[in-house]
């Protein structure tokens, strides 16, 4: 009788309405999903930046948003979120490597920090417009990050 042993990557995606509690239980996926692959040492990041990608997909679009976590060979952890409005916002719209920075929010504002966090955290993150589409088929932008374990 053959053992079965765990594969180094993995993927696993989630489909998220457009509701207030979307982040949170990206949050709980997220936090399920590393803590039963082993992956403790980046799971607070994991988790911090995805709720901010998340929270800002349902504060910017009136459609649902996906959520993808994937383990890749080299031990770096990917994370992708999905909405449907075509606009990536800067620094996304830049390569990793240029490190263009997002605009700094004023002092008293309650938002606007979530980007930052993102360039602060990651190893590396971007975006892709995957056009706007009338009928929603499919229009939208993935916003990406990952992190080395």
């Amino acid at each position: 009788m053959g053992t079965v042993s765990p594969s180094d990557t993995w993927a696993y995606a989630l489909r998220l309405p457009h509701d207030p509690r979307a982040a949170r239980v990206a949050r709980m996926t997220v936090r399920a999903a590393l803590g039963g692959h082993g992956r403790h040492e980046v799971l607070d990041t994991v988790e911090l930046l995805t709720s901010e990608l998340v929270t800002n997909a349902y504060r910017h679009t009136r459609g649902p948003c996906s959520l993808r976590l994937t383990a890749l060979s080299d031990g770096r952890l990917r994370v992708g979120v999905w909405d449907s409005h075509p606009h990536i916002p800067a620094p996304f719209a830049q390569p990793p490597d240029g490190r263009r920075t997002a605009p700094a929010p004023s002092e008293g504002a309650e938002g606007g920090r979530g980007l930052h966090l993102v360039q602060a955290c990651a190893d590396s993150w971007g975006g892709w417009s995957l056009g706007d589409d009338l009928l929603a088929r499919g229009a939208g932008k993935l916003l990406w990050f990952e992190v080395r374990g």
